[in-house]
């Protein structure tokens, strides 16, 4: 089988921006593996978005990929590659990530002693590191950790790979921790990536519980709230849509950490999730992200 790569260079900006609409589409080919990266070490503003294909691309794949860029119009490079796995060819484009206490790689890297290793192949769902938000909120968990913060009962909703749900659980080892995500596929990338990380699958405390549901809206989640801490990395949209059930769903004094939304979002973010019951303890940017973690308010304002 022949393997196929497509490439398109443009600003940091540009190409995360892309990345980040890459995340909205549902329906996107799972055998398809994308991934953006600096063009090299001179510019940390040059940046290079790489697709891998089994086959050559169809007019129609060609299509949703410039579809990525709204109305930019990119210029695409397309090559052949020799007869590799094709898969592995788009692991060594991409660098391991740092964030904290944790250390995010691909198969291809090796591991670093010392700290909090995750193996995490690209592809299949989003959520490998290498997004500044999901780098972003992995450290803010880990400051989390280390203000004291301590909760028993953790949902990760948009889990994607589920490495914000696997990094929660390393955090908080006796916690019943529960990953969510709108997109089918992500179950089972779940359980195989952590099956890599020898993370336990399951319903008890110290396991990690994975279900498809849109939002909050599932029976088991509902069960299980509420929660002392929520994870969102998603979306402004989805973000403000899901502001009220999120309110509903932390315990007084629980918190929420969001991520997802671009600088010129925050504020309409941050006021509408002051009325629904939440202060912000903390914000920091991400490369051009804002990461935000918010406390329940014990009592209402009203």
């Amino acid at each position: 089988m022949s393997n196929w790569k497509i490439s398109t260079f443009g600003s940091k900006t540009v190409i995360q921006n892309a990345l980040q609409a890459y995340e909205e589409v549902d329906c996107w080919d799972p055998q398809i593996v994308i991934s953006g990266r600096e063009k090299s070490g001179a510019d940390p503003d040059e940046w290079v978005l790489e697709a891998w294909y089994s086959n050559e691309p169809t007019s129609t794949q060609k299509f949703d990929l410039t579809a990525l860029f709204g109305k930019r119009k990119p210029t695409f490079s397309i090559k052949k590659l020799p007869d590799e796995d094709w898969v592995t060819l788009s692991q060594k484009g991409i660098k391991p990530i740092r964030a904290g206490r944790f250390y995010v790689h691909s198969p291809n890297h090796t591991a670093e002693s010392g700290l909090t290793n995750f193996v995490i192949p690209a592809g299949l769902a989003f959520g490998t590191g290498h997004h500044e938000t999901t780098a972003g909120c992995m450290l803010m968990l880990d400051r989390m950790k280390n203000t004291g913060i301590a909760p028993r009962n953790i949902i990760d909703i948009g889990t994607g790979t589920g490495l914000l749900a696997f990094a929660a659980n390393s955090l908080w080892p006796s916690a019943k921790v529960t990953a969510s995500d709108i997109d089918e596929v992500c179950a089972e990338v779940v359980q195989s990536n952590a099956a890599k990380n020898n993370i336990k699958m399951g319903s008890r405390n110290g396991q990690i519980s994975m279900v498809i549901a849109n939002g909050l809206q599932n029976e088991l989640l509902m069960i299980r709230a509420p929660y002392d801490l929520l994870v969102a990395n998603i979306l402004a949209g989805p973000l403000l849509e899901l502001a009220s059930d999120f309110g509903q769903a932390i315990s007084p004094g629980g918190s929420l950490l969001i991520a997802g939304i671009l600088e010129s979002q925050e504020s309409q973010i941050r006021k509408v999730y002051q009325k629904n019951g939440f202060r912000l303890a903390m914000r920091f940017i991400s490369g051009d992200w804002p990461i935000l973690w918010f406390r329940k308010r014990r009592f209402s304002l009203a």
